[in-house]
């Protein structure tokens, strides 16, 4: 069993746990919060009588084996980077950072502690996106790829309301391109690698932020056009286009539908494989798998992809004017 903590006691943290421990590979053993209350809440459900509300005692929890980070984005680098001196192994819901300088800082910082660094793309471990990247091959010479991931949030209304939540925020590294535009983006460099160059076209909020739009991937013999936003929906499903014909997916994440459009016979076979039954229970599979048989070269893979995705989202970010805070002032 690999005992770990969480840091953040929202429902992705819920969500993670729960897979873990269906995994049988994982124990909470501990549980940071900002505030008591919540991290006693959140750890009474799990019967784990560990919580801190100081970032350096949880670094000093000897039986702590891992964290789990699913703090607010522009927080990620500073909690991970005292979790890795002190020798965690370290999950980061994505985005895994706010600057490429942080990524580039907390991996070569994991490296020299000889800790794993992992970032949470739980949707490029699922059965059925495996279902696709194996079958690409059936299409022949690609043409091209439609990959859409557009959901209304409900924040959204805070900020019709003139508030700003945290997602919406570029204090806390928001918007929709590194909250929802990362899992096609991911998706698309899983499939393909990196892209030759990228554009972005946003809807901007007036705080500066992106609330969605539509970006554009040139893998120089064809495209990659992809839909993300929190502030309208898509129903369109994600699609690879090829000479002998079209692979159709439901979405990028949660996949139940990988079916191939014969181009000639215009017959569709179906290829899909049975859902799990908890979203994040391959990644929680996966990862466990990496850290307790050491596996090296499937964490550089990973770390690999996650690079090239924080590079795309950061262009594609500062072509449009779009800033962190933390990127001000000549910060990192």
């Amino acid at each position: 069993m690999i005992n770990f903590s969480v840091i953040g006691t929202g429902w992705i943290s819920d969500s993670f746990v729960q897979a873990a421990h269906k995994t049988k590979a994982w124990k909470l053993t501990a549980v940071y919060s900002r505030t008591g209350e919540n991290a006693e809440n959140f750890a009474e459900k799990y019967n784990v009588t560990n919580t801190y509300t100081e970032l350096d005692s949880l670094g000093l929890d000897p039986e702590v084996q891992a964290v789990y980070i699913a703090s607010p984005n522009s927080l990620h680098y500073s909690q991970a980077k005292l979790m890795l001196v002190a020798g965690k192994n370290v999950i980061l819901e994505k985005p895994a950072t706010s600057t490429v300088a942080e990524f580039e800082e907390l991996f070569a910082l994991a490296k020299q502690h000889r800790v794993f660094l992992l970032e949470a793309n739980r949707h490029i471990h699922e059965v059925n996106f495996k279902v696709l990247q194996r079958n690409l091959s059936a299409l022949g010479p690609i043409f091209g790829a439609t990959l859409n991931y557009a959901s209304y949030s409900s924040r959204f209304n805070n900020v019709l309301a003139g508030e700003t939540p945290n997602v919406f925020s570029l204090k806390y590294s928001g918007g929709a391109l590194v909250d929802l535009g990362v899992y096609p983006i991911a998706a698309a460099v899983a499939l393909f690698g990196a892209p030759k160059g990228q554009i972005y076209r946003p809807v901007k909020l007036p705080n500066g932020a992106d609330g969605g739009g539509v970006t554009l991937l040139d893998y120089g013999n064809f495209s990659v056009s992809i839909t993300a936003s929190k502030v309208f929906t898509s129903t369109g499903p994600s699609e690879v286009y090829g000479q002998n014909g079209t692979l159709i997916m439901n979405g990028v994440t949660d996949i139940d539908r990988v079916s191939f459009l014969n181009a000639k016979t215009k017959e569709t076979v179906d290829w899909a494989q049975p859902k799990a039954p908890l979203n994040l229970l391959e990644e929680a599979t996966e990862f466990a798998r990496i850290i307790k048989g050491k596996d090296w070269d499937a964490a550089t893979k990973l770390e690999q992809i996650s690079r090239t995705t924080l590079a795309i989202t950061t262009d594609l970010r500062r072509q449009n004017g779009i800033v962190f805070d933390c990127e001000k002032n000549g910060k990192k």
